[in-house]
């Protein structure tokens, strides 16, 4: 694998570590948790013991205090274990949903809640997606009203990862109304913070899925759910500016998800095809294999530069929106391509739902669809253009 020039020393003891942990708790069970549906809390417990947790958070409360491409190490190296369920179990909690309190949180939030999410002791969810809104956040539905002391919140979400097994919930809902118009509807949308347990707050369902087997996904319902008032997580009003800052965090971690997975199927797949024999010799024998194979690691390695540089602008706290929308779009579409050629080369073998490959393909297919559809991502890149 060709490495990256963002890459030193500390990294690489981090991806180590990483491996180990994975190829030691995860590779082994992982079939089991499919079945199970959820990746058992106590591995959770010790990826938080581990400090995998808290790699960009404060030292104050228990992080590394690193930066982006250190985050995006571990998003990547993470991300070439063959369970997307586990994988996306982590990033969601790492970078999705937890990023939402370490950004907006008041010191009295961050007291109470960050050094137990960097534990591992509570597990975290981010409440976006609705029935009819998914990619358009600014047709949101879910209402807060304030009510005295509390809020009160009335809506339903779907989609959402860790809805079942999470402690602590970040829902956006609309504080203020609009007038209609494209721009307007961005404006009056907030953010709180939910605890599981609270009246009014409710799984719905929990979501069968083709991929991600051992990820919980859920329906979350609110019906006049009543939160404390210092629940409010940000400014009032200003929650769809947190969603749009977190976006850009969400979506290098699901392209290093991306990466990763074309990685691991391509090693897979290379090693497959040098040992299984056919017309007289190995399938790497077969140029349009052996060729079609080269391309496809070449796609991939600059993809994964441009993933790190992606990542460097975000830690140098540029405006990336730009690049990282094209990478999105990018590694979304190129992460389903090498998988459908794996699992080709992998015959019968990658139909079966005991192999590796066959877990990954139907895992990576979200991938062009999670936190920002090929299309939406295209048509920010394209409004940037014409700007």
């Amino acid at each position: 694998m060709a490495e990256s020039v963002y890459i030193v020393p500390e990294h690489e003891a981090l991806r180590e570590q990483l491996r180990r942990f994975v190829a030691k708790e995860v590779e082994p069970f992982g079939a089991q948790w499919e079945k199970d549906g959820c990746v058992p809390r106590e591995v959770l417990r010790k990826m938080g013991a581990l400090g995998f947790f808290g790699i960009t958070y404060p030292e104050a409360y228990g992080g590394a205090g690193a930066d982006a491409l250190t985050n995006l190490v571990f998003a990547e190296t993470l991300s070439e274990s063959t369970f997307g369920g586990f994988i996306v179990t982590v990033l969601v909690h790492t970078d999705m949903a937890s990023p939402h309190l370490a950004n907006a949180g008041s010191k009295a939030q961050l007291e109470r809640y960050l050094r137990k999410v960097i534990r591992g002791e509570l597990i975290t969810a981010v409440g976006i997606t609705e029935p009819d809104a998914g990619s358009d956040v600014a047709g949101l539905r879910t209402r807060a009203r304030r009510d005295g002391d509390a809020w009160v919140l009335d809506g339903t979400k779907m989609f959402i990862t860790n809805g079942v097994h999470a402690d602590l919930y970040f829902i956006a809902a609309r504080t203020a109304a609009h007038s209609g118009t494209d721009a307007a509807r961005s404006h009056g949308l907030s953010m709180f913070i939910v605890e599981k347990g609270t009246p009014g707050f409710r799984i719905g369902r929990a979501l069968d899925k083709t991929g991600w087997l051992c990820s919980d996904t859920a329906e979350l319902v609110f019906e006049d759910c009543r939160i404390p008032a210092q629940n409010l997580l940000g400014e009032e009003n200003r929650g769809f500016y947190a969603l749009m800052q977190n976006f850009q965090t969400e979506r290098i971690a699901l392209s290093a998800m991306a990466v990763g997975h074309a990685s691991r199927a391509l090693r897979l797949t290379l090693d497959y095809v040098l040992q299984r024999k056919a017309f007289g010799g190995v399938l790497f024998d077969k140029q349009a294999i052996r060729q079609r194979l080269a391309m496809l690691e070449a796609k991939n390695q600059a993809a994964r530069q441009f993933l790190y540089h992606c990542a460097w602008l975000a830690a140098q706290k540029r405006d990336c929106v730009r690049e990282v929308s094209m990478l999105k779009a990018l590694t979304g579409e190129l992460v389903n391509e090498v998988m459908y050629a794996c699992q080709q080369f992998h015959g019968g073998a990658g139909y079966m739902r005991d192999s590796a490959i066959e877990r990954l393909t139907r895992d990576a297919r979200v991938l062009a669809i999670g936190g920002g559809a090929t299309e939406v991502m295209l048509e920010e890149v394209a409004k940037r253009f014409a700007a």
